[in-house]
Formats: C-alpha cells, sequence, structure tokens
C-alpha cells in the first residue's frame, strides 16, 4: 500500500513477527507476502495476504511492480495500491513455533507484529534488499505525481 505522491509519497511495510525478528530492523521490513499456490491467480493472492497480515482490504486500482528474485531464490510478485491505513489498527494471522527451541513448548506469534509508513528513502534502508526494487519501481509509477 501506498500514499500521497511526490514529496508526501510513503509506504506501508510489515516487520515479521516472532522471535527470531524480535531485535532486527534494517533489512528486516517487508511487503505484506504469502506464497502463491499452483493454479492460484497472483493478485488475489496478494490480496488476500494483505489482508490476512493487516486486516486491511482496499479497493482501490492494483498496479503491478513486477516480480523480484531475493536472495534465497524466491520469487516474490508485487502490486501497488493507493490507500490509507492506521498501523494502530493491525490484525495479523498467527503462526506456531516451538519456542525456546527444543524446549518442548510451542508458542503462537503473530506474522506480522507491526506496521509503519515510510517515505521512500527510508523504506529502502527498512526493506528486505531482495525487495528494494519494488519501492524504485513504485516511485517511478507514482512518486512523481504531486
Amino acid at each position: 500500500m501506498y500514499r500521497g505522491a511526490g514529496a508526501t509519497l510513503a509506504v506501508l511495510l510489515v516487520h515479521p513477527g516472532g522471535p527470531f525478528w524480535a531485535r532486527k530492523d534494517l533489512g528486516a521490513w517487508s511487503i505484506p507476502k504469502g506464497e502463491c499456490a499452483a493454479g492460484e491467480d497472483p493478485l488475489a493472492v496478494a490480496r488476500r495476504e494483505l489482508a490476512e497480515e493487516t486486516g486491511a482490504q482496499p479497493r482501490g486500482a492494483f498496479l503491478p511492480l513486477g516480480d523480484v528474485v531475493q536472495a534465497g531464490g524466491k520469487r516474490v510478485s508485487a502490486w501497488a495500491v493507493e490507500s490509507d491505513f492506521d498501523p494502530a489498527t493491525l490484525v495479523s494471522n498467527t503462526f506456531e513455533l516451538e519456542w525456546p527451541p527444543r524446549g518442548g513448548r510451542k508458542q503462537m506469534f503473530p506474522e506480522v507484529d507491526r506496521a509503519a509508513w515510510f517515505p521512500p528513502d527510508e523504506a529502502r534502508d527498512k526493506i528486505n534488499a531482495g525487495q528494494r526494487a519494488f519501492i524504485d519501481r513504485l516511485v517511478e509509477l507514482v512518486g512523481k505525481r504531486e
């Protein structure tokens, strides 16, 4: 999601939940995303994942930002949609993890523990390095409009 244009452009990023990410910041944030099963429409998956990870269900036009391949080989497709969202209203799905490792006890963690709006320059620092191209593509598409 994005809001504004030109000097007021801001990008919504999410921070992964769980103990592995708790103290990580720069390079840890991401766009809301999830896996696309065979035969699924990638845009429908993107809409679903946005809703599951944030609670947001924007109704605007989704602009394709293309694909990137992250360092681990994971292909990520993205779309941008202009909408507003209050990060204080974040509602995320959860996952179960044995924590601490080999402790024999499973705990539930939010898939996303927080969301925030960032101007493009700050978003480039915060986002997973493999997804930085999405910020650049968004700026190219809408960032110069006033």
